[in-house]
């Protein structure tokens, strides 16, 4: 059955989004870090995360299934609970792994929060559906600009069963063989074409930049999409890519705090 469709709230598409906080390790800030998200917030931008779970099932705000490029420490993200991850410092910081509720706590809805949800089936399939309860179990009362978004479609859809008033998206790309070599190329070719945007109730996407100029991304934005983009680096590459996108996900240069 079809999902209702819930509007991007407009604060999204007004002051630019920082790539997993505004992160920088020369000043002692790490990427998905409370302290990244605290100068995300001082600067006046949204903020962009990632979702992996624990072992204990508690959603964490971390990018990667493994721990050491972040921690220094071997394993899988999901091989500890909550509380050991917690008291993880990441490198570069003086804190550790924050839970989302955490994040939600700090942010208490001063600038929008993107919250990508990491795919939990390994191939983009329907192997999902307990982080995405916990998600929306941590949004549940949360008053602020929020949205979810993630590239397996079942995930966003597991998110409109489970938070069906929480704004959810598609994270979009070109799916080139080289940067998804563990992925079948049979899902690359069908998830490249964005065939599940009606089916899951979304009302925008983040696509890849240097993929922008894609049809199918212009005819989703003549049929009202949002268009968001990741990853902007610089302001000429933001200037080029708002030809398209309606605003930006960045890191490593400070963007006029207004789109």
């Amino acid at each position: 059955m079809p999902y209702a469709v819930v509007p991007l709230p407009p604060e999204f598409l007004q002051a630019p989004i920082t790539h997993r906080g505004l992160h920088d390790l020369a000043a002692g800030i790490p990427e998905n870090s409370l302290a990244a998200a605290r100068a995300a917030i001082a600067g006046g931008y949204g903020i962009e995360c990632d979702i992996q779970p624990s072992s204990d099932g508690v959603p964490m705000v971390f990018h990667d299934y493994d721990l050491r490029r972040l921690t220094g420490r071997a394993g899988r993200t999901r091989g500890m609970t909550a509380a050991e991850l917690q008291g993880l410092p990441l490198l570069g910081g003086n804190e550790g792994v924050p839970t989302l509720a955490a994040l939600l706590d700090l942010i208490a809805g001063r600038v929008p929060l993107l919250i990508e949800i990491k795919d939990q089936d390994g191939a983009m399939g329907e192997n999902v559906g307990a982080l995405e309860a916990a998600v929306a179990e941590a949004l549940r009362g949360y008053r602020g600009p929020v949205a979810v978004m993630s590239f397996n479609p079942n995930t966003v859809e597991a998110m409109a069963r489970a938070a069906p008033d929480v704004a959810r998206g598609l994270v979009t790309s070109a799916y080139r063989p080289e940067n998804w070599p563990l992925l079948p190329a049979a899902s690359r070719d069908r998830l490249r074409d964005i065939p599940d945007y009606d089916r899951v109730g979304a009302s925008f996407i983040s696509h890849e930049a240097s993929d922008l100029d894609r049809p199918r991304v212009a005819e989703l934005r003549d049929k009202g999409a949002h268009i968001l983009t990741w990853t902007i680096r610089s302001p000429e590459e933001e200037e080029a890519a708002r030809r398209v996108a309606q605003n930006v996900t960045f890191e490593g240069y400070r963007p006029a705090r207004q789109a």
